[in-house]
Parts: structure tokens; sequence; C-alpha cells
């Protein structure tokens, strides 16, 4: 892949053995570090770090001073909203550090989900399809598809369709946003799932 399929602005560094995926921008004063993997038409804000063997899809958007430490994984059209946070160790200590993989705990945020700004992920936790965490919100377990977390520790309060709006449910478990190219979701549990799907 050419140089000219994607934008590394001069004041970012890139290190050896990381790919990057066309349409791609990295912005002011970021770095993204060994053996990151970065998909296509990802904007990467300023102040970013990226991880060593960082995995993100393509069509996601970092916004400004996201660190995105090893461990965490991003599927496509993610979006990480301003000075959000990723952990990757549970009882850090500086007296006792733990370096490398084996101690880090992964954290997977799936397809199209959104984390608001000042949001922080705990780490070892799974982020659904679709979900939506505030911001200032604090992710402390797995979080379901389309649902909606606020507070601290996060809790679901609500869920959305995939253009993130609000849904209503019916007693009998169906519901809509009220916005007619959205359709229909069916909510069992603490599933909740596009109608036809």
């Amino acid at each position: 892949m050419t140089s000219q399929s994607f934008y590394v602005h001069p004041s970012s560094y890139v290190d050896d053995g990381v790919s990057i995926g066309a349409g791609t921008k990295i912005w002011h004063f970021s770095h993204v570090q060994s053996g990151a993997q970065l998909g296509e038409n990802v904007s990467v804000g300023q102040n970013v770090n990226i991880g060593n063997n960082v995995r993100i899809g393509s069509h996601v958007k970092i916004q400004n001073n996201v660190s995105v430490y090893e461990g965490v994984e991003l599927e496509d059209y993610v979006f990480c909203g301003p000075s959000m946070v990723f952990t990757n160790v549970l009882n850090p200590r500086s007296e006792f550090p733990q370096r490398g993989s084996r101690f880090y705990h992964k954290t997977l945020v799936k397809k199209s989900a959104s984390i608001g700004a000042n949001a922080t992920l705990v780490c070892g936790n799974t982020v659904g399809r679709y979900a939506l965490i505030a911001a200032g919100a604090v992710v402390t377990r797995d979080v379901p598809d389309f649902a909606m977390v606020v507070g601290v520790p996060g809790k679901i309060v609500g869920w959305v369709c995939k253009r993130g709006h609000r849904l209503t449910f019916t007693t009998n478990g169906t519901g809509s946003c009220g916005h007619s190219e959205c359709g229909e979701y069916r909510k069992q549990g603490d599933v909740v799932e596009p109608v036809g799907e």
C-alpha cells in the first residue's frame, strides 16, 4: 500500500509493522505503535495513542486525547468520544509492573457502538453492537447490543435503535423509536434486535 492511500500528519509517529487502510487519516501529535492494524477510512484525532497490536476496524472515529491500549479491539464504525478512557490492567501497581500481553484483559467494542466523551471502560468487558455509552459513564460489566448506559457505575437505562434514538417497547416486547426509517425492534429480557434480522 502506498503512502498516498492514507494521511499521517507530520507531527505524528507511526512505528514499523503498522497496517493502515486506505482513506485513514491520523491527525496531529498522535502515535500508532508497532503491530497495530487500522482499517479503511479511520479518523484518528489529535493526541491519540494506539498501542501495540491493537486492532481497529474500518470507518472508526477516535476523537482527541484517547489512548487505545493493547488488549482493546474496536470493530467497524465504532465512535470514541473526546478524552474517553480505555484500561487494560485491573489492579495496576507502579511497584509491581504488569507489562506484556499476558497481563492485559481484553476489551471488545462491537460494530457501531458509541462511547461518549470522558467515559471510562474498565478492561475485560464487551460493549455490544450499537450500544450507546453516555458521556462520563463508567462501564464495569458487559453491555448488551443496543443498550444505553449512563452513570457511575454504568447502568442500563434504556435501549436505542441503530441510529441512536431511544426505543419504546410495548408489553409484548415490540417497539420502535418513532422514526419510520428505523423500523421495529423486539426485546426479550436484555436481548434487543431489529425485527427481520
